[in-house]
């Protein structure tokens, strides 16, 4: 008789995989919250210097897009949060399907990263990569809204 395995196997009966991201360290995200309590030029630079302290905190690049001072300062950030995203995702298993659904907030750094390139793809004229990034968010999380 042949021997079984000890290992879990995973099944998906609802379909496709989920990935949820590891949460961000706890100063990271005390330092983004006393960032983003700030206004106008103070508050930008303040996250600056938090993305510069916690270069992988993905919701860092992704606000520091939102703050940004013009389109290209935000696609540039938006970008790096997202390839940055990428790479923590396939960290943490994702291998290139599934879902990474917002209901998840250690989630959401990539995602806002993700609709903030989408966003700015537009604005600065590529409508293919505006497109890309839509499919892109839609296939992760189905009930992200559309831009």
């Amino acid at each position: 008789m042949p021997l079984m395995s000890d290992l879990p196997i995973s099944f998906s009966p609802g379909g496709l995989p989920e990935t949820v991201l590891p949460p961000a360290p706890a100063d990271a995200r005390a330092a983004l919250d006393a960032a983003l309590a700030l206004d106008g030029e103070p508050r930008r630079a303040a996250i600056s210097a938090v993305v510069a302290r916690f270069p992988r905190f993905l919701d860092g690049w992704a606000r520091l897009g939102q703050y940004a001072r013009d389109d290209v300062e935000a696609y540039a950030a938006f970008r790096v949060g997202y390839h940055r995203g990428l790479d923590t995702l396939r960290q943490a298993g994702w291998r290139g399907s599934g879902y990474v659904r917002s209901v998840h907030p250690e989630n959401l750094g990539f995602l806002r990263a993700l609709d903030g390139l989408r966003r700015q793809a537009g604005r600065i004229g590529e409508a293919d990569e505006e497109a890309r990034c839509a499919e892109f968010l839609h296939q992760l999380d189905p009930a992200w809204p559309a831009g």
